[in-house]
Order: structure tokens, then sequence, then C-alpha cells
């Protein structure tokens, strides 16, 4: 019998914390918000989804996928760039012995300075932008998005970029029919 109470007192911490999992009370948002200017109504008739692919072609994107069902273009573009905010390499320092050769041994010690990391190559990075247009009969909306990837391959920023400068243009341009930035 003694043996079943320690089952239960080495159990006890576990089945305290069944059922400790915590749900989300709200579903995740953009932060910030996609600004007010990346949501327009549609005028005059529709927006031909293949305006939307030239204008975003013309702006060095690439489609990546398109429902016309939805109404829906997905379109990325991707630069080398400088990862501004990469850690700086701090100086070594350091010094070594050296001996003689020929059958004379002498030493000595000598110091110096450097910096290590690989140089420029530990800044490099790659900017991505993603952008989605979601045309519908009464509105369009675009949502951008961009992530910068440090030469390791490693995530070191992602943000929303739905600002109203990139809307207003991209608005302006599908509007008039414009393929040149």
């Amino acid at each position: 019998m003694a043996g079943g109470y320690r089952k239960i007192l080495l159990m006890a911490p576990f089945l305290a914390l069944v059922g400790c999992q915590a749900t989300p009370t709200r579903m995740p948002e953009a932060e910030p918000a996609p600004a007010a200017a990346c949501h327009w109504p549609v005028n005059e008739g529709a927006v031909p989804l293949a305006r939307v692919v030239e204008v975003l072609e013309s702006r060095d994107f690439l489609v990546r996928d398109t429902d016309t069902s939805l109404g829906l273009v997905s379109a990325e573009r991707a630069e080398r760039t400088l990862y501004h905010n990469a850690v700086d390499p701090q100086p070594r320092f350091g010094g070594f012995l050296f001996g003689g050769s020929g059958g004379h041994v002498s030493s000595g010690v000598g110091l110096g300075i450097g910096f290590g990391g690989g140089g420029a190559a530990s800044e490099e990075a790659t900017r991505i932008e993603r952008v989605s247009v979601v045309v519908g009969s009464e509105s369009v909306r675009v949502s951008r998005d961009v992530q910068l990837y440090d030469w390791r391959g490693q995530l070191r920023q992602s943000r929303t970029a739905s600002d109203a400068d990139f809307c207003h243009e991209l608005r302006d341009a599908i509007e008039a029919g414009e393929t040149s930035p």
C-alpha cells in the first residue's frame, strides 16, 4: 500500500500542471495596424488582377501566387543589404612567442591588434518584402511585411510595413494603369 502512495506523491506535481495551458484571449493582429490608405473602395468597375500583377512586377516584385476566385495576388522581392544592427566584432589583443632556427634559439613577444568576425561579411543581410493584394468587387486591400535575414540565414527583424506612402503609390499606379515606378 505504501508503494501506491509513493506513486501518487511522485505524480502529484505533474497532475497539478495538467490543464494549465492557457488559450489566447484574442486572435493575432498585425502591429502596427495597416494604414487606412491600404484599403480603398473600387470606384468604377472592377480592378483587373492582371493590372495588379503588372504594377507589382514593374516594381521588381516576383509574383508567387494568384487566386482569381479570391482576387488575391501575392508577391515578394528580395535584395542584399547591410544589417547595421549586427554585433560589432570586438578588437582582439593577442601575442605569441616565437623562436629562432639554425641551432640558435631566441625568443620574443609579438603583440598585435585585430578585428575578427569576418569583416563586412558579418553585416551582409537579405531583405525580403512580401505584398498581398486582395481585389474584391467593392474594395482593394493591401498588406505588406518586411523581414531581414542575416548572412547566416537567421531572422533578425520582422515587421508589418503596410504604410500609407507605399499604399498610395500602389493605388495610384493600379488606378492609372501605369507599369513604371
